[in-house]
């Protein structure tokens, strides 16, 4: 059994994404793309150097071939895929505009999708539990009861389980007048690593207040990120906090950054760096994501990245990168300038 540094497991789709800005029934063509929150991560893990494995089914179809070869070409073992002949592969279609914004349109085709069917029964919890990493998300959670099982299973607290890291990626939509809140906390609790944007606390727990807040409503899980958008992020880590800001970046499309964030921060958590770095890296995977058109980017060189994380704070907090920035092969100093 061939055991991976990351597992991460959940439901990717076919996602359509729009030729030009405006509504969906003002759109006249798409493009076909791939989406999914813990295949985003997978793939960014894979492509940064990362042995990766992504666990899912999908349907014996021509969405599911595309899915399965799409993100095993970024180095991702899919031999963790169950093909579903029963269910179809799921599919959306998104608008071009910021996930916040009231402009901003999402039509799922994913009720009854091959995912939504996996189970413990089902799924290869043996080799899931031989990564170093198992990174899961609540979006899982909302798919379907057999999912919110599998997800229990595997946040259950038991001796030699993978470090379970969680994304609470809260979306309202997708609970069909469910309450998230409290399933969303109760998979946080058993996870030792959750991601969580300031955001969603207040969405799906009411909590305001910043970090500090946050913390004090989850205090189970060893080590919290609380993103806070474009000011940056702040990283408790047993009895220490670390606040570090974002870089500034040229936004193309608003999509995927929080997926690269936590692909970023998991693959300097896989390499031993400390806090600060551990942060730094998440903002420049985000920033990969951010200056491209879809949700996935190619990151930045392993080389390149820990130059840009070495900056002193001031050349960090006048960094700014635009489209293109990943694949320069030049020295930090010289894309440092002033906003």
């Amino acid at each position: 059994m061939t055991a991976f540094e990351v597992v991460a497991l959940g439901e990717s789709m076919v996602t359509f994404l729009p030729s030009r800005p405006g509504r969906l029934a003002d759109v006249p063509s798409f493009a076909r793309g791939i989406g999914g929150a813990e295949s985003n991560v997978a793939c960014v893990l894979a492509a940064a150097g990362h042995s990766v494995q992504w666990v899912s089914r999908v349907g014996a179809d021509g969405f599911g071939d595309h899915l399965v070869e799409a993100i095993a070409s970024y180095g991702v073992d899919t031999s963790g895929v169950r093909r579903d002949s029963a269910r179809p592969t799921g599919i959306y279609f998104r608008t071009a505009g910021d996930r916040a914004t009231d402009a901003h349109e999402v039509a799922y085709y994913r009720a009854g999708s091959a995912a939504s069917a996996m189970t413990a029964d089902n799924t290869d919890l043996e080799a899931i539990g031989s990564a170093r990493v198992l990174h899961l998300s609540g979006i899982t959670a909302a798919l379907s009861a057999d999912c919110l099982a599998l997800l229990r299973e595997l946040t259950a607290q038991r001796p030699g389980r993978p470090l379970v890291s969680f994304d609470i990626n809260h979306r309202a939509n997708l609970w069909d007048r469910r309450e998230p809140g409290p399933v969303l906390r109760e998979l946080a609790r058993g996870s030792d690593l959750v991601f969580v944007g300031e955001d969603e606390a207040e969405d799906a727990w009411g909590v305001t207040g910043g970090p500090d807040a946050i913390r004090a409503a989850l205090p189970e899980p060893r080590t919290l990120v609380v993103k806070q958008g474009v000011r940056g992020a702040t990283l408790f880590d047993g009895g220490h906090v670390t606040f570090v800001p974002s870089v500034h970046v040229d936004v193309v499309a608003p999509v995927g950054a929080g997926d690269a964030f936590a692909a970023g921060f998991l693959s300097a958590t896989l390499r031993g760096l400390p806090a600060s770095d551990r942060l730094r890296h998440g903002h420049l995977m985000a920033a990969a994501a951010l200056t491209v058109p879809g949700d996935l980017a190619a990151p930045p060189s392993r080389d390149h990245a820990d130059r840009l994380a070495a900056l002193d704070d001031r050349a960090w907090e006048t960094l700014r990168l635009g489209p293109g920035w990943t694949e320069a092969d030049t020295r930090a100093d010289e894309e440092v300038r002033t906003p």
